[in-house]
């Protein structure tokens, strides 16, 4: 059941985002990579006072930028086919995307049942998979 939920969840997440498929600049990117930072400090902040409801303001933060992230105009619009091909980052953006959600679920699953140890687990996890895509496809 829960299954079904994530995936009608990301599926309908999706569909929103690719029926608004107007442009998607550097700018817009950007602004959403400050969104989910600060996302990413909530949920830390909610570990620290040990507060539940700044880990869901968080989370849902989180989970509603996450999808948003896409190949900006100037990716899509490239012409040369080599550039193209180095840059086939979508497919591991997607399944970044799907474990962020995921193991965001996790952290607020997991501190709601008294279980911070393994939230806290999640939370390094959705940091390193951060750290991934900055790493691989943004060339840090």
């Amino acid at each position: 059941m829960r299954k079904l939920l994530l995936r009608l969840t990301i599926t309908a997440v999706l569909a929103t985002t690719l029926a608004s498929a107007e442009g998607y600049s550097q700018g817009e990117r950007i602004l959403d990579m400050q969104k989910m930072a600060q996302a990413m400090q909530d949920i830390q902040s909610g570990f620290f006072y040990n507060n539940a409801d700044i880990i869901k303001a968080g989370v849902k933060d989180l989970k509603e930028t996450i999808v948003k992230i896409r190949p900006t105009d100037a990716e899509v619009n490239n012409k040369d086919i080599y550039e193209k091909w180095l840059q086939n980052d979508l497919k591991m953006t997607n399944k970044i995307q799907k474990k962020i959600i995921k193991k965001s679920e996790d952290i607020e699953e997991r501190f709601s049942d008294g279980d911070a140890v393994q939230a806290l687990q999640a939370y390094s996890k959705i940091a390193s998979r951060c750290m991934q895509c900055h790493v691989r496809l943004r060339k840090w």
